[in-house]
C-alpha cells in the first residue's frame, strides 16, 4: 500500500484552542468507521468516539475524516486499532485528557467495545494554581 494511504498522526491538522486554559469536553463521533479483519480479510464496521479536553490546541475534523478513511484498508484487531488511534490522536493534539471508544458491529453474533484512556501527568490538580513542594 502507497505510505500516502496508511493512517499516520502527521495526517491530523490541528488549530488553536479557542478558549486555552478551560477545561471543556469536545466529543467527536464518527458512525461510519471501517477497517479489515487481519485474520480474514473481511471489512469491520464500527463508530469511533473521541472526548477530549483540549489544551493548546484542537483537532481539525476534515483531517481526522481522512485519517480515519486510511484505515479502511488496514487490517488490524480492535484492540490495535483503538489504541493506535489514541496515540496518534495524542501526539497530534497534546489534549490534557482523552478517551477513545471503538464500539464494533457484531461479528458472529459478538459485539466488541474498546476504550482508551488517557491523562496527562499532573491535570488532576487544579488549573492555573502553581505547584508547591520541592
Amino acid at each position: 500500500m502507497p505510505p500516502a494511504e496508511v493512517p499516520s498522526a502527521d495526517q491530523l491538522e490541528t488549530f488553536a484552542n479557542p478558549a486555552e486554559g478551560r477545561d471543556y469536553a469536545i466529543e467527536i463521533v464518527c458512525p461510519e468507521f471501517t477497517s479489515l479483519c487481519p485474520l480474514t480479510g473481511q471489512p469491520d464496521f464500527g463508530m469511533i468516539t473521541f472526548t477530549y479536553t483540549p489544551a493548546a490546541k484542537c483537532v481539525e475534523l476534515k483531517s481526522l475524516k481522512l485519517y480515519l478513511q486510511r484505515y479502511r484498508n488496514q487490517g488490524a484487531f480492535y484492540e490495535s486499532v483503538v489504541n493506535r488511534l489514541l496515540d496518534d490522536f495524542l501526539k497530534a493534539c497534546q489534549p490534557l485528557r482523552c478517551r477513545v471508544v471503538g464500539a464494533f458491529t457484531p461479528r458472529g453474533g459478538i459485539t466488541t467495545s474498546v476504550t482508551c484512556d488517557y491523562e496527562a501527568q499532573g491535570v488532576a490538580r487544579q488549573r492555573g494554581r502553581p505547584e508547591t513542594g520541592a
